[in-house]
């Protein structure tokens, strides 16, 4: 199974390595040193700064890489901790781009600053990492992020990393030897300060935000890295876990860890606080003690995660449920769908809303966000090169701009078609919703199509032009099943089918549902820009 780097708390001593990969024969391998291009498109004008700090895979050292892809391992740390030597590498200005290499067998990060450089301190055992969350903490009034990677002989592995902080948004993107580029990790337009205004807005976690005294806001923090600040109740998902682990004493959760085995099934049952699961034999393999919120946020304490193929798959799935306000109503996990996260009260709002405003719905907001797919990473076993994009703080989203948006209306209710819960994801059923302004409403008629704030359009199910498809949201891909037009009439017409965009049932309570129906001229199929 494939282990994705995951950010290690930051006081921490080592840079985190991922765990092994096996590797293919089938798979060609990468040069020796892979350039990674660094593009700055923030709109700031900040002198940037690069580091690229990790673990030599052969060795186990761990050290840093300069511009050119040398390693060098670290030496002469103390206790107390003593400032490490500057390895930064210059970085581009506003507009530019600098090109870094990585060394085939390196994994770690690459730290990029703005305005200064960062602090590393060295102990006898390894590195000091910023930890801006921490009183005293040298980096605190700096504005930086990273982004996390492994690159051995089985590829490339390369994301954009939300688990601790949000701050410095940034796309990745790897490209093979076919020429053919994987991205991902662009907000949408606006997207950052749509992020630090919500979470700004919600009861009991402004002071996640953390604004620098010339006004900068320098990050959000994770909700477990502010819990554990003082800076976010410490028990403020405890509600809700007992909710869920409580609906287990009446009923089974089935877990399905792995997507390739689906007969591969845990049963939990929970008895008191402890959840114990049994195999497909009846046999118990695993137990959990009912997690605490700070086991939740940060999927470790009572949710442990061995390297094991029992143990750790089940709690890596009961933490992304937990996280994602799945368990106790959907009882296969992990749940796939993701207009069915962040639904309960109370929530994770930082994934919740760090997830609504990427453009393709993938972040890394909590260390198994991963679980089902939903990571903002790249992979390729024959990469050619990469990229990191510092994104834009404000404007477009993806390095570009949004055209003009519109949202489209409904005769019937004077409601909205919706992307529920702002997770613009394949497959996610589009719905009616009371008009509230958000890209979840926003639509743009290109092409004939109309198409989300994500590069994701309006799509029939399937392509089919049978009635009672479904229409619901999908990555834009030309075809006839992604045509729409909106005419005098007011009937939004998918000319591939022949018939109309209809809410279902001809219902006017919010989350009805979109489907094809034949054209009739009833209410429920008239629509309007709003």
């Amino acid at each position: 199974m494939r282990k994705v780097l995951r950010a290690l708390a930051a006081l921490a001593v080592a840079v985190p390595l991922a765990a092994a990969i096996e590797p293919s024969a089938a798979q060609a391998v990468g040069p020796n040193l892979l350039p990674v291009t660094v593009t700055n498109s923030t709109g700031r004008g900040d002198a940037v700064y690069l580091y690229v700090l990790g673990v030599q895979l052969s060795s186990g050292k761990l050290g840093y890489v300069n511009q050119g892809g040398a390693f060098t391992a670290w030496s002469g740390g103390q206790i107390p901790p003593s400032p490490a030597p500057d390895v930064s590498i210059g970085g581009p200005g506003n507009g530019g781009s600098t090109t870094i290499n990585f060394p085939r067998g390196f994994s770690g990060r690459v730290y990029f600053s703005l305005g200064e450089k960062l602090k590393f301190y060295l102990t006898p055992d390894g590195l000091v990492q910023p930890a801006p969350w921490a009183a005293g903490d040298a980096n605190q009034n700096i504005l930086f992020d990273w982004s996390e990677f492994t690159y051995n002989d089985s590829g490339l592995w390369l994301n954009s990393s939300q688990v601790d902080m949000f701050a410095v948004p940034h796309a990745v993107t790897v490209t093979n030897s076919a020429g053919v580029t994987k991205r991902t990790g662009d907000l949408v337009a606006n997207g950052r300060d749509s992020v630090i205004n919500t979470i700004r807005g919600t009861s009991g976690w402004a002071n996640t935000v953390y604004t620098r005294s010339d006004g900068t806001v320098l990050r959000v923090l994770s909700p477990g890295k502010a819990a554990g600040a003082g800076l976010l109740s410490s028990t403020y998902l405890d509600s809700y876990i007992s909710s869920a682990w409580n609906a287990y004493t009446g009923k089974t959760l089935t877990v399905v860890p792995f997507a390739d085995q689906p007969n591969t099934k845990y049963f939990g049952r929970t008895s008191g606080n402890v959840m114990n699961f049994t195999n497909s034999s009846g046999a118990q393999v695993a137990s959990f003690n009912k997690p605490s919120s700070a086991s939740v946020w940060g999927c470790a304490g009572d949710l442990p995660a061995p390297n094991d193929q029992v143990v750790g798959p089940i709690s890596r799935t009961l933490c992304a449920a937990l996280n994602r306000g799945t368990l106790g109503t959907i009882d296969t996990q992990p749940s796939t769908n993701a207009a069915q996260f962040y639904q309960n009260n109370p929530t994770n709002v930082y994934a919740k809303v760090i997830h609504a405003n990427m453009a393709d719905g993938k972040a890394y907001a909590f260390p198994f966000d991963d679980v089902g797919n939903f990571e903002s990473l790249v992979n390729d076993g024959d990469p050619r090169s990469a990229g990191i994009v510092l994104s834009p703080f404000s404007g477009g989203g993806g390095g570009g701009t949004t055209p003009t948006a519109v949202s489209v209306i409904s005769s019937l209710n004077d409601k909205c078609i919706d992307v529920p819960s702002s997770n613009f994801v394949d497959g996610a059923r589009l719905q009616m919703w009371p008009c509230n302004g958000t890209n979840a409403q926003k639509w743009t008629f290109t092409n004939g199509t109309l198409a989300s704030q994500n590069g994701k359009c309006m799509d029939v199910s399937g392509g089919s032009t049978a009635n009672g498809a479904a229409v619901q949201l999908w990555t834009c891909n030309g075809t006839g099943a992604q045509q729409f037009v909106l005419s005098s009439a007011g009937d939004l017409v998918n000319p591939q089918a022949n018939k109309c965009v209809d809410i279902v049932d001809v219902n006017s309570a919010d989350g009805a549902k979109l489907q094809l129906w034949d054209c009739a001229g009833s209410a429920n199929q008239k629509w309007r820009k709003g």
